[in-house]
């Protein structure tokens, strides 16, 4: 239950992150800045898996900085598919 609790925390944080670093409206409440969070940290775990030896499972800063490029990424991609 406390990962749960802990993945939610991180993923909020970075999504509000991603928010605040790419300029623009983004017309999303709390639960838009979850999800975006959320995905942004798969995104940034399964690239730090790809260019690391380590796997989606560990936490460590690395992982945090990831979820934070990861949601940047997966909020661009958002913007890029909403204008398309």
């Amino acid at each position: 239950m406390g990962a749960i609790i802990g993945w939610l925390i991180v993923g909020l944080i970075a999504g509000a992150l991603a928010r605040f670093l790419v300029p623009g409206k983004d017309p999303m409440g709390w639960g838009g800045t979850l999800v975006l969070g959320l995905v942004g940290s798969i995104v940034g775990g399964v690239l730090g898996a790809v260019f690391t030896d380590s796997t989606l499972s560990d936490f460590s800063t690395a992982g945090i900085f990831g979820s934070i490029v990861g949601a940047v990424i997966a909020l661009l991609f958002w913007r890029w598919y909403k204008n398309r």
